[in-house]
């Protein structure tokens, strides 16, 4: 009987230092906010404003990209960094540059040889 009382937080304290797969938070989810705020940052050094900024990535988690954004300017004014300006990109010009080139294709050698 004994033996069976000590069983469970023997198993207890065995499974509490592993990790189960599946089980943790899913990194796809850490790395899109890690990417947003470096959007964000990047945003601040380009000298953009928050809303440009919103509107040029809407895929990005807007949270971070403001918290990278106030930590970049943050950072820049402590060491007195001037931003670098960037051209003005309109939104949709941005999308088409986005878009994959198309792929040539090439006529399939016949079985045929010229002569």
């Amino acid at each position: 009987m004994l033996l069976r009382l000590l069983f469970l937080p023997v198993l207890a304290l065995l499974l509490s230092a592993c990790d189960i797969p599946g089980m943790g938070p899913d990194p796809r989810i850490a790395q899109r906010e890690a990417d947003s705020k470096a959007i964000g940052g990047a945003c601040r050094h380009a000298l953009r404003g928050i809303e440009e900024c919103y509107q040029l990535t809407p895929q990005a988690l807007k949270t971070a990209v403001f918290e990278g954004w106030r930590g970049m300017d943050q950072y820049m004014r402590d060491n007195k960094i001037e931003g670098q300006p960037t051209p003005a990109v309109d939104g949709a010009a941005m999308v088409e540059q986005k878009k994959p080139a198309p792929v040539e294709t090439k006529p399939a050698p016949s079985g045929k040889k010229a002569s």
